[in-house]
């Protein structure tokens, strides 16, 4: 997606369209979380401090983060990519890798895949989503990035290699500032020189992930798409664009996250046993562990208001006071092999619950994630 959380609040709110976007709390702890394109040309970029977005664009409009509103068009998005493929693996609320090789005899081609996914997302959100379609993850990514604003870039299997070779190694997903700055010492600069290098030198330097740097670098990408169907939970996560720690925003993004992973239970008519809060604590804490915490149910559920209240139960029963930076919900344990057990007489409560459930399912069906959301209990 382009520009996701600035793009959606400019979609919103028509008088933002055309100005310098940001959003973010602007406060002298605020960080940006994403800027328009319209700020972005005077230097605006996510995660900078917002005292200094003002300082470059003294004409930023500051917009408090809605990360709960950004979800559910996040899940409506990826409902579009569902119709094109089933195999659909998010990497965040506006990123996802897709496996289109067992598509295309449906629709044609990886362009006619491509520009349909870009067509429908425009044409019902409006939206603007880019595209790069490679043969693996690597060279997908990297084409994305390229064909950004509002563009679809193809790189041919037999391409690859010299797509590649001129990037600069911090182009590879994963290659942060401190292994960017090892390979610079090594006098590697470009992936063409990664692709070159020697790979047992690499791993002297880079332990396990150097091999697997310098097999990407040479287009040896065997990375598969993962989804849902092929693994055994299914999951939401999002980093917040500020520390979290006020119980109303953690709780928000819980039930957010709950009702996705709900609705996609119930979508694939399967249900789960044990629910599971993730969390990775701010840096303040210089504690960058992920923590999960999980409850193993006697009965398995597919219901977001079940599995958002066993996680906020979960996080409250965490030491008060954590900073956020990251929070997610899973949920395991299914019960896709066999039918689900049902009561001789269900209790009117699950009755009610199921009945809901379907409502929302429908609506959500018909107009979209963001017609409807279920509240804090």
């Amino acid at each position: 997606m382009d520009a996701f959380y600035a793009s959606v609040e400019q979609r919103d709110e028509p008088s933002l369209k055309g100005k310098p976007v940001v959003v973010g709390h602007g406060g002298k702890r605020g960080v940006v979380a994403a800027a328009s394109y319209e700020a972005r040309r005077f230097g605006v970029r996510s995660a900078m401090p917002a005292l200094q977005a003002k300082r470059l664009c003294p004409e930023a409009v500051f917009i408090r983060p809605r990360m709960s509103h950004y979800a559910a068009i996040s899940a409506e998005i990826r409902d579009i990519f569902y119709r094109y493929t089933p195999i659909v693996e998010p990497l965040s609320l506006d990123e996802a890798y897709l496996d289109i090789g067992g598509s295309l005899r449906l629709f044609g081609s990886p362009r006619a895949i491509g520009e349909g996914i870009r067509a429908d997302v425009r044409g019902e959100l409006s939206l603007a989503v880019s595209v790069g379609i490679g043969p693996g993850k690597l060279v997908a990514k990297i084409a994305g990035n390229k064909a950004k604003p509002d563009g679809l870039m193809i790189v041919e299997p037999e391409d690859a290699q010299a797509f590649l070779r001129p990037l600069s190694v911090s182009e590879i997903w994963g290659v942060g500032r401190v292994t960017e700055e090892k390979l610079l010492d090594m006098r590697i600069g470009t992936i063409g020189a990664l692709a070159d290098s020697d790979v047992a030198e690499l791993e002297r330097q880079l332990g396990t992930w150097g091999p697997l740097l310098h097999a990407l670098a040479r287009g040896d990408d065997l990375r598969t798409v993962e989804c849902d169907r092929a693994r055994s939970s299914y999951g939401e996560e999002n980093t917040f664009p500020e520390d979290a720690v006020d119980r109303e925003i953690i709780e928000a993004m819980v039930i957010a996250h709950a009702e996705t992973v709900a609705r996609r239970l119930r979508r694939d008519a399967v249900q789960g046993r044990t629910v599971t809060l993730k969390y990775r604590a701010s840096t303040r804490t210089n504690d960058f562990r992920l923590v999960t915490r999980s409850r193993s149910l006697t009965v398995p559920t597919d219901d977001g208001a079940a599995i958002s209240r066993i996680v906020m139960e979960l996080w409250d029963a965490e030491p008060p006071g954590i900073s956020l930076r990251l929070v997610g919900v899973q949920v395991s344990g299914l019960d896709k092999d066999r039918p689900i057990q049902i009561g001789l007489f269900d209790a009117p409560e699950d009755e009610k619950r199921n009945a809901l459930n379907i409502a929302m399912d429908d609506i959500i069906a018909k107009f979209g994630p963001g017609a409807v959301k279920r509240g804090r209990s």
